[in-house]
C-alpha cells in the first residue's frame, strides 16, 4: 500500500517540475508580457497538466520575482524595470567568474560534451541568420550549461534566477539592439576556456561579458 501511494505524489513532482520550467521560460523570454495575468487554467490546459503542478510551479516564480500575487486583484508577470539592471548586473559580476573558474575546474566528461555541443551550435550563429528569440534561447542554454558544471547547486541556483532576470532585460531591448549573434557568440571562448580547463581565462571572459551585456542595454534605453 505505501508503494501505491507514493507513485503519484513522484509524478506530481515531476509535472510541477515541467510546469515550472515551461512557465519560467515563457516569462523569460516575455512570451507571457510583463503585467500579464496568470491563468491557472489556461496554463494548465496548455501545458497538458492539471491545476495542481502549476500551482507549485507558480509559488517558485514568485520567489525567483518573475511573477506576483496581489491581494483581491490576482497574479500577473513581474513588470522588468529597467532600474533594476545595476542590482543584477552587481551580482553577475561576482559570481559569473567565480561560476566559470569552477566550471573549469569541475566540468565532467558529460558537462564537456554538453558545453562543446553547444560551442558547434555557437559556430552557426553569424552564418545561420537565426531569429533574435532562437539566439537568446541558446545564450540560456549555454549559461545553464556553465552553472550545472560548477556542481555547486546553490551557486547555480543563484545565478539561474539572475540570469533568468537579466534575459527578461535584453529581451524587452532586443529590437534595439544591433549585434545580437555577436553578443551570444563571445560564449565561444568562454566555453573554450571551460573545456580547457583554465579557469583563470574563464573568469576573465565571464567578467568581461556581464560588463559587455549591461554597457549594451545601456545604449540601447
Amino acid at each position: 500500500m505505501q508503494h501505491v501511494a507514493t507513485e503519484p505524489r513522484d509524478e506530481e513532482l515531476s509535472l510541477a517540475e515541467r510546469a515550472y520550467r515551461a512557465i519560467r521560460d515563457r516569462l523569460v523570454m516575455l512570451e507571457i508580457r510583463p503585467g500579464a495575468p496568470i491563468n491557472e487554467d489556461q496554463l494548465a490546459q496548455s501545458l497538458g497538466v492539471g491545476r495542481t503542478p502549476v500551482r507549485e510551479a507558480l509559488k517558485r516564480l514568485q520567489y525567483e520575482r518573475l511573477i506576483a500575487t496581489y491581494p483581491r486583484r490576482g497574479t500577473f508577470a513581474t513588470d522588468v524595470n529597467i532600474t533594476d539592471l545595476a542590482h543584477i548586473s552587481e551580482v553577475r559580476q561576482e559570481l559569473e567568474p567565480l561560476a566559470a573558474a569552477q566550471a573549469a575546474r569541475r566540468a565532467t566528461a558529460t558537462d564537456r560534451a554538453a558545453l562543446t555541443a553547444a560551442l558547434r551550435e555557437l559556430a552557426g550563429v553569424d552564418s545561420g541568420g537565426r531569429e533574435a528569440g532562437d539566439l537568446m534561447r541558446l545564450d540560456l542554454r549555454v549559461h545553464r550549461a556553465i552553472y550545472a558544471a560548477t556542481h555547486n547547486p546553490y551557486l547555480e541556483d543563484t545565478l539561474v534566477r539572475h540570469d533568468n532576470l537579466a534575459t527578461r532585460i535584453w529581451c524587452l531591448f532586443i529590437d534595439r539592439l544591433s549585434d545580437m549573434a555577436g553578443h551570444v557568440e563571445e560564449h565561444g571562448p568562454l566555453i573554450e576556456a571551460v573545456v580547457a580547463g583554465d579557469s583563470e581565462k574563464a573568469a576573465q571572459l565571464a567578467r568581461d561579458h556581464v560588463e559587455g551585456f549591461e554597457r549594451a542595454i545601456r545604449a540601447a534605453i
